[in-house]
């Protein structure tokens, strides 16, 4: 018995230190980015890196002054903010729909959908820009707004997909009986009931359309120039300034840590609420 008990603790212990190792693996990065945000450019290119510094924000108040960060913060969170509310309407009223009713070729055209999401997306750039040219949307926030929905939405239709099909079907029959349209029981029972998984999918969809890269690039000249692409801006002939890329990381990492801890206590049920048949 005593030796069980001394192996439960064993065990325990263990788990904790690997849980413990897993929390600073994973805290590192985001350290790092932080402390030389806040170092001198001396101190940043120091080898081997100084620990114990006088730190400064002479880098956040550069980026502010000498650069136009502030556009591209409103630029990303227009496009994020905007693909995520279109996906979420768009992709519930999808998703309830190949949840609920069954008609000829359902599943074909679940598959077809997901079949957008298999694509790469960098075998299509080329046709985007041509098509976003003759539509004169070049370097505007719609262009990425419409290409992000196109590629989110396929995640978005089947992930809620799962979500509405754990919900008792009796619960709408039950809505129908009483006089509800199709309409008013996915609105006033199915989305109600389906707050976890909306959460789950707009948060993983914000951070797609936030963190995206190759596309903004791409598109974007000047007016709607992105964080990520307006980040890469601090590269120059002469050398990458490594306090600005870092301020202008952890400042980045700042409206989705709001928008997470908004709807953390929906996360992580959204996230298994679908898992279990």
């Amino acid at each position: 018995m005593m030796n069980e008990v001394v192996w439960v603790k064993v065990k325990k212990t263990i788990l904790v230190a690997m849980a413990v190792v897993v929390f600073v693996v994973i805290l590192f990065p985001p350290m790092v980015l932080f402390l030389t945000s806040i170092k001198t450019e001396l101190d940043a290119l120091s080898f081997p890196p100084k620990w114990i510094f006088q730190p400064t924000l002479e880098n956040y108040e550069h980026i502010f002054q000498f650069s136009p960060f502030m556009k591209y913060l409103l630029n990303s969170l227009i496009v994020a903010s905007l693909n995520t509310g279109a996906v979420l309407i768009l992709g519930s009223l999808a998703a309830y729909s190949l949840a609920r009713f069954r008609f000829r070729g359902a599943d074909n055209i679940a598959f077809w959908i997901l079949s957008v999401r298999m694509m790469p997306p960098v075998a299509a750039i080329i046709p985007i820009y041509i098509i976003m040219r003759n539509l004169h949307l070049l370097d505007t926030p719609w262009s990425l707004v419409i290409i992000y929905l196109t590629f989110n939405l396929p995640f978005a239709v089947w992930l809620m997909r799962s979500f509405f099909r754990e919900i008792p079907r009796e619960i709408e029959e039950s809505a129908l009986v009483d006089g509800c349209s199709d309409f008013s029981a996915f609105r006033k029972i199915a989305l109600p009931l389906a707050a976890p998984g909306l959460a789950a999918t707009g948060i993983l969809t914000f951070i797609f359309s936030w963190n995206e890269f190759l596309f903004a690039l791409i598109l974007t000249g000047s007016k709607a120039v992105t964080l990520p692409v307006g980040i890469t801006g601090y590269m120059k002939e002469t050398g990458i300034n490594w306090g600005y890329m870092t301020a202008g990381g952890v400042l980045a990492l700042i409206p989705v840590i709001i928008f997470t801890i908004l709807v953390q206590k929906h996360l992580v049920k959204g996230l298994t609420m679908g898992a279990v048949k």
